[in-house]
């Protein structure tokens, strides 16, 4: 008997340890797919609900073999079940769809599919993002001595890996798949959280931070968003990459936007070999040099080149220099890289009353413009990432009929802004954040994160009541989702 007949007869056994403690003590050589398959799913098995880290494990060993596994049953049922216990039900959805598709009339497969079915338009988790924020800090604020112990032996450098791994597993619980760098200023031990250009995770870095306990804070400082460096290498491989070796090709964009182009001749030889490495190399020299809060605001699109362009260039290392010339701000805030990041937009309005919630939007603004196109396009990664998190993108639907008259439009946008006003308050603070909206020929859409939902319903519940709305609704951004009724008077009246 091999051991995948062993696994299988354990198995149906029900003694999933066995599988987990033999698969796990195997050489990494000797570890199939379909090993790792079965690992997982033992994984699952022993797993209480509410025990993420073997869920994110089965799901890390099964996306390894996603290739492999194409179009297979077995390993989709796998995935969707770790992920519908990670709270996750969009990608639990698809995944479930896959493996019906792969063994039609399956009952059990049907019936996770149903209840994802449900649960997307409603997200619920054991523990949301307001709730996994709180539970982190106690965690960190536990087990932070050690990292400052493990820092201040590690003279040579030797234990790097050591401590993200630490550090990583403790942030994980609620930012999922957060870059961050750890350092010591000479004063205080610094904790920097990268939002890596995301402005959905620049959004869920200033909360996590917001909310720093005291005896953390002691020790360290919490920083969103790699700091300005000047004087910086990167290892390419073959030498140290340096903002002196990287001309840089300025092009006014739009406001006070700009798009840069980049050539480093030395990483022309890695460029042909991998792209990707490159990208990531001269985006982290850039976020280094400038600041990853000053290229979040000011720098719009980045492109890589084969070859030197046309035109006046400057070396990376002068860039900061050159954008300050210009009228940028070196020293951002996040709060004002937030502030600033909004997108106007206008659609081609449906002009049919029926049609789906906001295709009768004509114009809106939004800080999350990637939320917005997903919804209208039937995408939902952003969504996805979010809800990884236990956070919810999602928007409020009120109905404007009720506004007439020449002022329309002002009262339409004043309406907004009391909504924004009151998110901003302590209480709509700790539950959610504003990111836009829009107005439609029928109704108008207020846009928010809920980092606990909730909470943001009931707060919102009353402002909307207290506006004399007749009704008011809400969707999370995923078109597949159905909206929720919050009130309807006219109903009651009725």
């Amino acid at each position: 008997m091999d051991l995948l007949q062993q696994c299988a007869q354990w198995f149906e056994n029900g003694e999933h340890q066995k599988i987990v403690d033999a698969i796990e003590a195997l050489p990494a050589e000797e570890r199939t797919p379909e090993l790792d398959s079965e690992l997982a799913r033992a994984y699952n098995n022993v797993a209480e609900a509410t025990d993420r880290k073997l869920f994110r494990k089965a799901v890390s060993l099964l996306k390894r073999h996603e290739a492999y596994f194409e179009g297979d049953h077995r390993w989709n049922f796998r995935l969707g079940y770790a992920y519908y216990y990670l709270d996750q039900e969009g990608r639990a959805l698809h995944h479930f769809r896959e493996a019906l598709a792969a063994l039609p009339g399956d009952e059990d497969t049907q019936n996770f599919i149903d209840d994802c079915e449900r649960r997307i338009s409603l997200p619920r988790f054991a523990e949301n993002f307001r709730e996994r924020t709180a539970s982190v800090w106690k965690r960190f604020a536990a087990e932070e001595a050690e990292l400052r112990r493990i820092m201040d032996e590690d003279t040579e450098h030797v234990r790097g890996d050591e401590l993200i791994e630490k550090c990583g597993d403790i942030l994980r619980e609620a930012l999922e798949n957060q870059a961050f760098e750890l350092g010591f200023n000479g004063e205080k031990y610094e904790l920097i959280l990268t939002p890596e250009g995301s402005i959905e995770v620049l959004l869920e870095d200033c909360y996590f931070q917001r909310y720093v306990p005291a005896e953390v804070a002691e020790h360290w400082n919490i920083i969103v968003g790699r700091q300005r460096m000047s004087g910086l290498a990167l290892d390419a491989g073959e030498g140290p990459i340096r903002g002196e070796d990287v001309q840089v090709w300025i092009e006014a964009g739009k406001g006070d936007r700009y798009g840069v182009k980049l050539y480093c001749e030395k990483l022309l030889p890695l460029l042909t070999e991998d792209e990707g490495r490159v990208w990531w190399l001269l985006t982290t020299l850039t976020d280094q040099l400038l600041g990853e809060l000053v290229n979040m605001r000011y720098i719009r699109s980045f492109d890589v080149l084969k070859a030197p362009a046309e035109g006046k260039s400057c070396l990376l290392s002068e860039l900061p220099e050159e954008l300050s010339r210009r009228g940028a701000k070196l020293d951002i805030t996040p709060a004002e890289v937030i502030a600033e990041n909004y997108t106007f937009y206008s659609l081609d309005p449906s002009e049919d009353p029926n049609a789906d919630y906001r295709l009768d939007t004509i114009s809106g603004a939004s800080l999350c413009p990637t939320l917005v196109s997903e919804y209208l396009q039937e995408e939902d990664s952003m969504i996805d990432a979010l809800q990884a998190d236990g956070a919810v993108a999602a928007f409020f639907i009120y109905p404007l009929s009720g506004f007439r008259g020449e002022n329309r439009s002002e009262e339409i946008l004043a309406l907004r802004d009391r909504a924004k006003a009151r998110m901003e308050t302590p209480e709509g603070a700790e539950c959610c954040s504003f990111i836009g909206g829009a107005t439609g020929l029928f109704c108008g859409y207020l846009d928010f994160i809920a980092w606990d939902f909730d909470a943001t319903v009931r707060c919102m519940r009353a402002f909307f009541e207290a506006e004399g709305l007749p009704w008011l609704a809400a969707r999370v951004f995923r078109r597949e989702s159905h909206p929720l009724s919050i009130y309807d008077k006219q109903e009651r009246e009725d």
